[in-house]
Formats: structure tokens, sequence, C-alpha cells
């Protein structure tokens, strides 16, 4: 497996550019370090795609030239089966001119994007209609598990416990806000939680003590996303996390953590999770590995094991593959819900499997070995049905299609 080819998504049109770069980068190190060749494919904002070996340093990020050397944009070779990236516009071979080749060939792709356009279901359709072998959930898992909404209510149907909730669209909003915000004090009180459907990092996320401030909520989480989350506000919450890793029966569960607040709030922003540990001489936050945690969670042996129990099931209702991260809370009363799963976590929860003694390249290995035997799962069902439809389309039957 050492001699595979992985290719390492990250970037992306999302609000969480920045922060799957760090991760990435935290990939590609670990990548290396298990042996595997490694092909970075850096997704612009823009959505621009393009690869070269800068693009595996942090620095290269800092003012990002498309047009350095070593950089070269590419596009991926979408035919099922063909795994390579092509340089992009097309390189015309003249009359004589040895054709050219492709800049790499894909063994393996894992994404390290957060968001939209990557961490969603996206791209990981797009891997599925090129077989290309993806080390994440499929379709479903990353867009089930990236729509906060649909999530809650899947969730809520498999008899999980959520937090109470309402729904709205942006339109909704502009057109009934005053009989949504009625519903929201009465249905979820304060304080109450407002957040975009569809995005991570807290960005976007607020909370709302009073009719000013989910006012003011609503109008920030609209401004990202055209579907909004309300959820119940829990008072003193404490947020429990665990990781699930593996693929169809074969799944294990982490060690479980507590995040860790520094200003006393238990609502950890995105400054809280990515910047506050970032060296202030110019160094780069570290990303989720630089937030204050409890490892494992002080929370007593049997509430560890009904966490661990709900990951692992929770993994496996998603049809999930990889490494993911579910996130639960605690109310002031114990009383246990849970938050959300995470489909790419960042820095891809490497912390949680270290604290199992699973170092970070041994945690690509993993993924890679989960992400071939599920494309070989795959390509063992069938594709193909001979109806006989066209055949009698052919010989002037009518009827065919009722």
């Amino acid at each position: 497996m050492s001699k595979l080819n992985i290719a390492v998504f990250f970037g992306s049109r999302s609000c969480e550019h920045d922060v799957s770069i760090i991760s990435a980068m935290q990939l590609i190190e670990a990548a290396k370090a298990a042996g595997f060749f490694v092909t970075p494919v850096y997704i612009s904002r823009e959505g621009l795609w393009y690869t070269g070996d800068a693009l595996c340093e942090i620095e290269t990020f800092r003012n990002f030239n498309p047009m350095a050397q070593g950089i070269t944009r590419v596009t991926l070779d979408v035919s099922a089966g063909s795994g390579d990236l092509w340089a992009w516009p097309p390189q015309r071979a003249g009359l004589f001119a040895k054709v050219p080749a492709p800049v790499a060939h894909i063994d393996c792709a894992i994404p390290v994007l957060h968001g939209l356009h990557g961490e969603d279901g996206t791209l990981q359709g797009l891997f599925e209609m090129a077989n290309l072998p993806y080390a994440s959930s499929g379709v479903l898992g990353s867009s089930v598990g990236m729509d906060k909404i649909a999530m809650k209510l899947l969730l809520r149907g498999a008899g999980y416990p959520v937090l109470d909730f309402v729904w709205m669209t942006r339109d909704q909003l502009k057109t009934q806000k005053e009989e949504l915000i009625a519903r929201i004090e009465k249905e979820i009180k304060y304080p109450a939680f407002v957040k975009p459907a569809a995005l991570g990092s807290s960005i976007g996320v607020s909370r709302a003590s009073n009719r000013e401030e989910l006012e003011r909520a609503l109008e920030v989480a609209a401004s990202y996303d055209r579907r909004i989350l309300v959820e119940v506000g829990i008072v003193h919450p404490v947020e429990i996390n665990c990781a699930a890793l593996g693929y169809g029966e074969d799944v294990r569960t982490s060690v479980c953590e507590m995040p860790v607040s520094a200003s006393g709030d238990n609502f950890l922003n995105f400054f809280e999770k990515y910047l506050r540990s970032a060296d202030t001489k110019g160094g780069e936050s570290r990303g989720m590995k630089s937030l204050s945690r409890v490892m494992p969670a002080p929370i007593g042996e049997e509430l560890t094991e009904r966490i661990q129990t709900m990951t692992r099931d929770i993994f496996k209702l998603l049809d999930c593959r990889g490494t993911v991260r579910i996130d639960f809370i605690l109310d002031q009363n114990d009383v246990l819900f849970v938050n959300e799963p995470n489909t790419i976590p960042g820095s891809m929860a490497f912390y949680l499997w270290k604290a199992c003694g699973v170092s970070f390249p041994e945690l690509v290995e993993k993924m890679v070995e989960d992400a071939l035997r599920a494309h070989a799962d795959k390509n063992s069902s069938v594709f193909a049905y001979d109806s006989t439809i066209l055949k009698k389309v052919a010989a002037g039957a009518k009827g065919a299609k009722r």
C-alpha cells in the first residue's frame, strides 16, 4: 500500500477554506510519513484546481500565486476508472510532438475539505462518477451530516436524542419574520442558538438571549445559508466528542474528549477552535489539535460506553467510512443529546486516535485501506440489466414504456 499515490483535496469554495488548508497540511505530513506518494490538489476560492509540490507547504498560501513556478492548474478525468489529473487548459501536441501525459495518476483520494463544496457530498459524488477510491464518508453520510436540519430529523426519527429545534428558509424569514420569531419564542424560548444549516467551525452561529439578539442572529445565519436552524440553548452545556473509524461492520471508536473554552464561555466559536492557540509571531494555528481539551473526558465509564456505542451506531446508520467525529452535549441535568456528526472533522480528529495509541500515519493507512475496501465492495455490485427495451424500440415495438 505504501506505493500508492494519494491525492489530498483541500481548500474549495467554502467559508471554512482556511481551516481546510491547515487540516490538509497536517494530513499530507502524516501521509508522507506513512510512506505514500502524495499529490496535493488545492481548490481555490474561485473553484479552480491546482497541483504541485509547493502546495504541500503552508507558506505557499500566505499570498497564493497560481502562476508561481511548480504550480499547475489541473482537471480530473471523470471517465470511470481513469483517475488521471490533466493539465488545464489541455496541451495540444504538434504533428510530430510527443502526446502529453497526465500530470498525476490518483490511486486514492482523501478529501480534507470542511463545509460546502467538499464535505457535503458534492465532491464525493464526483469521485463516485469517476469510480475513484476515496477516504471519506459517501454521498449519503456526507450530505446528511452536513445539513443540520436533515441530520436532526433523521436522528430523531431513528430514536436518538436531539435538542428541540425549528427551521426556516431565507425566503420565509423575509416574508414571515414576525410569525417565525413568535414561534421561536413559544417553542424554543431563550436562550436559543441560531445556525446556518450547512456550515461548520461555528461560523455564522450565534446565541440569542432576547428578541433583539435573535433578529440579529437570524440575519447573520441567513447571510451564510438559505436554510436556518434555531435550537434550544442549553444554559451550561458540556460538550463531549467521540470519533469512529472504519467501514461496514468493522468500526471502532476513540476515547471521548471534553473541549474546554479559555474564555469560560461554553460556546466554542471559531476563534476558540482555531485562532486562540496560533503563534502570535506569525506562525499558523495547528488546527483543532491546538484547542484545549480533557482526554479522556471525566464522565464516568457508563456514560463513556453509552457515547461510544451511539457514535458507532450513528456511524453505521449514515453509512460512513474513514474517520468521523460525533459531537454530543450534556445539559445542566446531565441529559445527553446528539449535537452533530462531522464527516471530515478538523485535523481529521487525529488527536482522539493518538490518545488510543494510533499515530496519525497509522490513521491515514487505515483510512486508505477502508477506502479501497469500500471501492472493491461497490464494484462487486451489478450495474447492468438487460431489459430488452431498446431491442423492442429498435424493432418498432410500441408501448415499451407506459
